[in-house]
């Protein structure tokens, strides 16, 4: 089979965030990848482009996925189909099934699945080939009919064997009478001591085989007789439960049930996959919290100290108030007392603002980010932690900035982490030093912290980024800030670099790319 690289993918969506993040993936990927946003411009990609693989969307004003993919299968038949739907949509899907697409996934897109489908349809469109291939070299008449009828049979038989996913077929007593390599991988067991001897039920549990059958013969999951995108919970040799996603079809003849073959497809990896984002995810926030844990001290003195001056003009309108009437004469004072409340009041409400909006545990959101708003809250929680350092802060920030596209609470946990590592590095004071700035070509946003502290040495700045490296003394930090903020960078598109002179101090950069301004397609939707 060639390569991903050598694999042209056309992807049809009316939805351009969803064409573009999915189009990079692919290529990440090495497919080569084009796009359309609707079914006609589609069609005509088709012409152009010879995709051996589309991607097309199920819902789509005018010509809709299943229209498409009927008028691919006419105009173009060696295209393998990968259709897109929602979980709502399992009659479009199996229609779509009917009509000869390869495979189809479900909205929102995993990559994971989408890795998986993309690999089947390759895996479709090469045995295709290799078909069209065989049924070449018959009409040359280099076999006959029994011959013809032995190679079909051996290679369905290389299909089956060749599946990434389970097969399990049963005849019509239940009695096991397909079981292919990847059964035997996924559970352990040797096709020799399972065709012909053992039922499906020898590789369930008592309540999980009886919800499959109930389930089976309800029509919830894709009707009476048929199960789709099922999950349940198989058996492997040693009794150890397999979780997987399986598609089930009772086999009919003559209206009576002549068998049942099962599609199982294995989920421990996507489960892995899931558990390691959750822990990414409990890093980051833990990295937040340690964060915040050096923000406390600082932002309570940072509070107190307007909150004392507030309390002590209060108490010197109050003391005036109880000896009668206020003179005309000291109407002016007053006037200056309450706007000095006011500015203290709106400085400690700025600092409880950005401290809250820092803490809170949000899932990510990704949208347009002002990177001035993050420079500024940033500015606002640190700043006591500078003063008690005696550290000059100085600034070279162009307003306004573009903005970027990414989750502003991840990026200003970045922007945090790098400000606080030259806050420690400066622990006899010196200068902090934060710069941003605009670039074209390409359109990228620069933040820049530099410090004049001790610096990093040559032998460690190789090391920086490692998950747990760290420079500092014991108790002072556990070598995850920077790793995590070079991975928040990373997913954004951007990159974070570092120059460092050992006593001289040190500068770290972050790149992101500027967030391009929306254009909509010709013809499309306001």
């Amino acid at each position: 089979m060639t390569t991903a690289d050598q694999w042209p993918v056309l992807i049809i969506d009316d939805e351009q965030d969803i064409r573009d993040v999915t189009a990079l993936t692919l290529m990440d990927a090495g497919y080569v990848v084009e796009t359309a946003a609707d079914g006609i411009e589609g069609l005509a990609r088709c012409e152009q482009f010879a995709p051996r693989i589309v991607i097309t969307d199920i819902r789509m004003p005018g010509m809709d996925g299943i229209q498409v993919l009927e008028t691919i299968k006419q105009r173009f038949p060696d295209t393998e189909v990968i259709v897109a739907t929602a979980f709502g949509e399992m009659e479009t899907a199996i229609r779509a099934l009917q009509l000869d697409a390869s495979d189809f996934i479900t909205k929102p897109i995993h990559t994971e699945a989408m890795m998986v489908a993309l690999g089947r349809a390759r895996h479709r469109y090469a045995t295709r080939q290799q078909l069209k291939d065989y049924t070449r070299h018959l009409e040359k008449g280099l076999s006959r009919t029994t011959r013809q009828l032995e190679e079909t049979v051996a290679f369905q038989d290389r299909l089956i064997e060749s599946s990434m996913d389970g097969i399990c077929g049963c005849d019509g007593s239940g009695k096991v009478i397909t079981f292919n390599r990847s059964m035997e991988r996924m559970l352990g067991f040797d096709r020799a001591e399972v065709l012909h001897r053992v039922t499906l039920e020898h590789f369930f549990s008592q309540v999980e085989y009886r919800r499959f059958r109930e389930d089976l013969a309800a029509s919830g999951h894709g009707g009476p007789n048929r199960l789709m995108l099922y999950e349940t919970c198989l058996q492997d040799h040693n009794q150890q439960p397999v979780p997987v996603q399986l598609s089930a079809t009772v086999l009919m003849e003559d209206a009576q049930s002549a068998g049942l073959v099962c599609f199982f497809r294995d989920l421990r990896r996507i489960h892995r996959l899931e558990q390691e984002m959750a822990d990414q995810a409990r890093l980051l926030h833990q990295d937040k919290m340690m964060s915040l844990g050096r923000l406390a001290a600082s932002v309570a003195h940072e509070i107190n100290n307007p909150l004392s001056g507030i309390l002590n003009y209060i108490r010197l309108m109050l003391r005036a108030f109880k000896k009668g009437p206020l003179p005309s004469d000291r109407h002016a004072q007053f006037a200056r007392y309450l706007e000095l409340v006011e500015t203290e009041t709106d400085r400690c409400s700025k600092i409880v603002a950005s401290l809250l909006t820092f803490s809170r545990r949000s899932p990510v959101s990704v949208g347009p980010v002002s990177i001035n708003e993050i420079l500024d809250r940033s500015i606002v929680l640190a700043r006591h932690r500078l003063e008690l350092g005696n550290i000059s802060l100085a600034t070279r920030i162009a307003d306004p900035l573009p903005e970027v596209n990414g989750d502003a609470n991840q990026l200003q946990q970045c922007l945090l982490n790098l400000i606080f590592n030259a806050v420690d590095a400066m622990s006899d004071g010196g200068t902090l030093t934060l710069s941003a700035a605009a670039e074209e070509n390409p359109r990228t946003v620069v933040i820049q912290v530099t410090d004049t502290g001790i610096g990093i040495r040559a032998e460690d700045m190789a090391h920086i980024f490692e998950p747990f490296f760290t420079t500092k003394q014991e108790g002072h930090g556990i070598g995850l800030g920077l790793s995590t903020t070079y991975g928040i960078i990373d997913r954004h598109g951007g990159s974070l670099t570092a120059a460092s002179q050992s006593g001289r101090g040190s500068t770290f950069e972050i790149r992101l790319p500027v967030q391009e301004p929306h254009v909509n397609p010709p013809g499309g939707a306001a």
